[in-house]
């Protein structure tokens, strides 16, 4: 893994550097408005590729894919890069890049990996029969931790055991699949903590209960209707695997957890994401202007001191987990690095390529005429579903907060209307479950499930899933919070 990434990583800075001196035109570098007042679609052609990539290649070519996607990723990405260094100058280029691999993928991936660590150091194990009430159970508990310990905290403890759970059956693709609707996304819509969209929210001065009071009644319609679809489908599968003479694998030691202390580590990480909302607030970290102190990288990029901290404290969870942690914890998870590894590697491609789109969005968002509830919740839902969900956030945060509403939510971006705004969180926070792309946990959890021989969808496949799971759900949140019809 560190071999792949650090010759992604030097491959990228090369194509900077040599960009750097052939197309530089003067030092000026365009960013924010800008730039993207002058970006065309046309640079979000590597994109695309890369979204075709994930959901062909593995198909088409699989054991080429595991072996040189890193290469795929570097492709795209240099497609996109010596172009749009030739068309904007070098300087641009890197300043974008380092943006986006410091200002956004470097705490995206050292949180994700120290939640990784740390669940899977973490080990339920015992007499668990994977039964339509178990499963319902688990899908629930699982669903409820999300928000307080963030999608990936709970994904990362409780798939495995639900894999386990599940071990004896030949039928339970569609369990993964809820597993990452509810867990891996929807359940992390009750606090700041739970999703990083609604972290940015918290930083920018949305309260932080106020998600609990204003997102709760979404979350219990869909988490009811998804557990009701989910609870039919799975005691149809499970009468056909009894009858095809599978029996639950009983007979086990009783529930038992393996590995408890790293709650602790598992808490610390959570401080330093909620640390990451509060520290910036402080005057001890603001200069007299206001800004929060920051170490300078290159242009207009920069790392607060603050997602030092964070990042920091993140690590040391991490590492502290797997010095007091006995390897056999581990063996009994089936920890591998192969989960973390594949999210790490492409999401560098994905952060990188849609850099234009986020440009496109931030430049031209305001004059798309969504002046409605509904609009907001599908429009920052479907790219939700593509994009990185917390940008796509901000940027239609910004947006309704330029509608000049009288009441609602004072933040930094203006008022923003009460409905509104329970709009654009849901749809980030809702609709990140409709691709494997749209989360990463969603990724995560795939790649694991497939590791534990879960031969789970393809991009495609997994977006008939949600297809048809998930978005009459979504038209049912419409009708009933966000009817455009009165």
């Amino acid at each position: 893994m560190k071999k792949k990434l650090s010759a992604a990583a030097a491959a990228l800075m090369m194509v900077a550097l040599l960009c750097q001196t052939v197309f530089a035109s003067g030092g000026h570098i365009l960013h924010g408005t800008e730039l993207g007042a002058q970006v065309s679609l046309l640079y979000c052609i590597p994109f695309v590729g890369m979204l075709l990539s994930i959901a062909i290649c593995p198909l088409v070519i699989p054991h080429q894919w595991e072996k040189w996607r890193w290469a795929f990723v570097l492709f795209w990405s240099v497609l996109f890069l010596v172009p749009f260094a030739m068309a904007f100058g070098a300087p641009t280029m890197l300043d974008q890049l380092l943006h986006s691999m410091i200002g956004d993928y470097l705490t995206f991936i050292v949180l994700l990996f120290g939640l990784f660590c740390v669940a899977g150091n973490i080990c339920l194990e015992g007499d668990l029969a994977g039964t339509p009430k178990t499963n319902l159970i688990l899908l629930l508990i699982g669903t409820l931790l999300a928000s307080w310990i963030g999608t990936t905290g709970a994904s990362m403890v409780m798939i495995r055991p639900l894999l386990r759970a599940n071990q004896w059956r030949s039928r339970c693709v569609h369990t993964v699949v809820f597993f990452i609707f509810l867990v891996s996304n929807i359940g992390g819509s009750l606090t700041p903590i739970g999703d990083p969209p609604l972290l940015m929210g918290f930083m920018r001065g949305v309260p932080f209960q106020w998600t609990l009071i204003h997102m709760l009644p979404v979350m219990a319609l869909n988490v009811v209707l998804l557990l009701i679809l989910y609870y039919i489908m799975d005691s149809r599968a499970y009468k056909k695997d009894l009858a095809a003479g599978r029996k639950p694998l009983t007979g086990g030691a009783k529930i038992k957890l393996t590995g408890a202390h790293n709650i602790l580590f598992m808490l610390m990480i959570v401080a330093a994401v909620v640390l990451s909302g509060v520290l910036p607030k402080l005057p001890m970290f603001q200069d007299a202007a206001g800004n929060v102190l920051s170490l300078h990288i290159y242009g207009n990029v920069s790392l607060t001191y603050t997602n030092i901290i964070e990042i920091v404290l993140i690590l040391v969870a991490a590492l502290l987990s797997f010095k007091t942690t006995k390897k056999e914890v581990r063996t009994k998870n089936n920890f591998t690095w192969g989960a973390i590894e594949e999210v790490a590697v492409l999401f560098i491609g994905i952060f990188i390529t849609m850099i234009p789109a986020l440009l496109f969005l931030n430049a031209h968002g305001a004059s798309l005429g969504l002046d409605q509830p509904w609009q907001m919740f599908w429009i920052t839902g479907a790219l939700s579903s593509f994009l990185d969900n917390t940008p796509t956030y901000l940027v239609f945060l910004t947006v309704a907060g330029t509608l000049g509403a009288a009441t609602g939510v004072v933040t930094t971006v203006g008022t923003v209307a009460v409905p509104m705004l329970v709009a654009v969180s849901c749809g980030a926070v809702f609709m990140g479950a409709n691709t494997y792309i749209g989360n990463a946990p969603n990724f995560m959890v795939k790649s694991i499930a497939d590791e534990n021989g879960v031969k789970m969808p393809s991009f495609f496949g997994y977006m008939a899933w949600s297809l048809s799971c998930l978005i009459p759900v979504f038209i049912i949140d419409m009708l009933v919070f966000f009817n455009p019809f009165f």
